[in-house]
């Protein structure tokens, strides 16, 4: 394929198919798949490579776009009521103590990826570090995609299955996952799982995300909020 050549219908539909399979055989493949994607999505300026399921999982972006920052690169902005704001590298997220968690991710369209390994920093941890302010009752999460944001209350935040993810699927978080660091909120349907994270403000109150202020409830509690009657994760 040329330097930024759009991706062509016979390779979107081969490689559905071959994500497709994912849901069958589980993580290896999905790793697989992404393996075969990453460059297709990295040279397609018109998006559509971000349309193909990634295995087991759907791969959704609200932008046409989303830089490629390499772990080496990468910067998270903590910052807000706080006593000691932060700019945190990925080899300082590393160095803090990691927490496993293997749960499943519920998306509020109806799928599932069932016993996902994840590893991360559990973001209450981090919010320990800052020193919150008393007027500190939310938490505002900003992706560098440029678009896409979310928040939570300070209580949901301070969660034990709330994670600043750096693995999953037994590997690194991809940038198709939203890497290589993204939000992973257990308890609630994917979209307050913020990909491509790039800032954690804390705020005095909670304000609506992207996708809530479309519609979606601000509360998305699997099986108890969105219409929707889910297991809970």
């Amino acid at each position: 394929m040329a330097e930024g050549a759009p991706v062509g219908r016979r390779v979107v539909l081969g490689l559905a198919a071959l994500g497709a399979i994912g849901v069958a055989v589980g993580a290896d493949v999905e790793r697989a798949a992404n393996k075969v994607t990453a460059p297709l999505r990295k040279r397609d300026p018109t998006g559509l490579a971000d349309l193909i399921p990634g295995g087991r999982f759907e791969i959704y972006s609200v932008a046409s776009n989303v830089p490629w920052v390499k772990a080496a690169d990468y910067r998270l902005k903590v910052h807000g009521l706080v006593d000691v704001p932060l700019t945190l590298s990925y080899a300082d997220l590393e160095a803090m103590p990691q927490t496993q968690l293997t749960r499943d991710f519920q998306c509020v369209t109806g799928w599932r990826v069932t016993d996902v390994p994840w590893s991360g920093v559990r973001l209450a941890d981090l919010l320990g570090l800052l020193g919150a302010r008393p007027e500190a009752r939310a938490v505002t999460f900003r992706s560098f995609d440029g678009l896409y944001d979310e928040s939570l209350t300070i209580e949901q935040a301070r969660r034990d299955d709330v994670l600043v993810a750096l693995r999953m699927l037994d590997g690194p978080v991809s940038h198709e996952h939203g890497g290589p660091v993204r939000l992973y909120v257990a308890p609630m349907y994917g979209y307050k799982s913020l990909k491509w994270l790039g800032e954690i403000e804390l705020v005095d109150k909670v304000s609506p995300g992207w996708w809530e202020r479309r519609g979606y409830d601000v509360d998305a509690w699997i099986g108890k909020s969105n219409g929707r009657d889910d297991e809970p994760v």
